[in-house]
């Protein structure tokens, strides 16, 4: 079952790049009692994912925190090391929190996982945006398709706020 309007995001645990290394962080860690915008992309580095999904919400970053946005963060199907130097390399890193969901226990828990086994990709996450407010969801916006980032980009999500 998706995850729809109005339902709690489920308890999992995402990895974090940290000064100290690789950390866990919770669920109830990322979104509770805070209003966060979370994105989510089939792969770092990935050509929609790294030219046109990611920059809208670096683009935007200010006008949607005034919205009183706590946080934006991203989460994809990859390991804490690709989610970190993609950070690295965007200049995404102090600004959107990058959250690896290495094994896709998230994007399974909240039925948005995407079979990219016929592109040599393994288990993915959907392309979505979601507003979160303490842990519950307030918006979400699922793409049909993974090269696809409009609906889900930072303008659309933006005049949702």
């Amino acid at each position: 079952m998706t995850i729809a309007v109005g339902d709690t995001l489920p308890q999992a645990t995402f990895r974090v790049m940290t000064a100290e290394g690789p950390a866990t962080r919770t669920t109830d860690e990322v979104f509770k009692g805070r209003k966060v915008v979370l994105f989510a992309v089939p792969g770092a580095f990935t050509p929609t994912c790294h030219k046109n999904h990611l920059p809208g919400y670096l683009t935007h970053y200010d006008a949607i925190m005034a919205k009183g946005v706590d946080a934006i963060a991203v989460t994809g199907v990859n390991d804490v090391f690709v989610m970190n130097a993609w950070a690295e390399s965007t200049g995404g890193k102090g600004k959107i929190e990058f959250l690896a969901d290495g094994n896709g226990d998230f994007a399974k828990a909240i039925g948005l996982a995407l079979d990219g086994t016929g592109f040599g990709l393994g288990t993915r996450s959907q392309r979505y945006s979601m507003i979160v407010e303490d842990g519950i969801v307030a918006s979400i916006n699922v793409e049909d398709g993974p090269s696809k980032a409009d609906i889900s980009g930072a303008e659309a999500l933006l005049a949702k706020l």
